[in-house]
């Protein structure tokens, strides 16, 4: 008699077992990504290029809106940034001698940038009658987007079209700008009294300010 046996059938994996297989590490990576992208979002949206010292050696900061103060002895040289801004127009730090001077940078389609730019326009009008003024610096955009940036906030300071880098190396070579948007603040002499890595308060801001106009009281 001959009998007839027939290979063995291959295990069937069920489609529920092939879900847990595949979709789950997937699911774990998916989360972990987004989590990454949130909290470089939210800290800051670009990371500059600088030394790993400060200005009063103190390691790199990221841009979560922490502060950093000099006193008036610690301070080094004064600054002086020049360019055009986004319609051709000169701008030069020097006309506010013996004034105070807030730099921001910034671009267009930050959204740190953007969730700052009501508290600084209001800041910029409460105390222009202090002698407060405000210069942006835009190594980023093209004149379009920086202006219809302008126009949406109502922006009323100029902002330096820095596409070649010089803004920001010349303020860069006394205080490092490690992410964008920082926001720095020149005393009346023109030297670098505070800054703020990343979005900036309304509070904080004025607070920094009101101290380097108590200087010269």
């Amino acid at each position: 008699m001959i009998r007839l046996f027939s290979s063995p059938r291959p295990v069937q994996t069920s489609k529920v077992a092939r879900e847990k297989t595949y979709r789950r590490p997937i699911r774990r990576i998916g989360v972990a990504a987004i989590a990454a992208v949130t909290v470089f979002t939210l800290t800051a949206c670009a990371q500059e290029s600088g030394n790993s010292t400060d200005v009063v050696d103190q390691g790199y900061q990221s841009g979560d809106g922490s502060v950093r103060t000099w006193p008036v002895s610690e301070r080094g040289e004064s600054v002086v940034l020049t360019g055009t801004d986004f319609e051709g127009n000169p701008v030069d730090t020097s006309e506010f001698d013996n004034e105070i001077v807030v730099l921001n940078t910034w671009y267009a389609a930050c959204p740190p940038c953007r969730a700052e730019a009501p508290d600084l326009l209001a800041i910029a009008t409460e105390r222009d009658s202090e002698g407060v003024h405000f210069v942006g610096i835009n190594r980023t955009d093209e004149a379009g987007a920086a202006l219809a940036f302008e126009r949406e906030f109502g922006i009323t300071w100029p902002s330096i079209q820095d596409t070649s880098g010089q803004a920001i190396a010349t303020l860069a070579g006394v205080v490092p700008i490690k992410a964008v948007p920082t926001t720095v603040v020149l005393d009346k002499q023109g030297r670098v009294a505070a800054r703020v890595l990343g979005q900036v308060e309304k509070s904080t801001l004025n607070t920094l300010i009101d101290d380097v106009l108590a200087e010269n009281a």
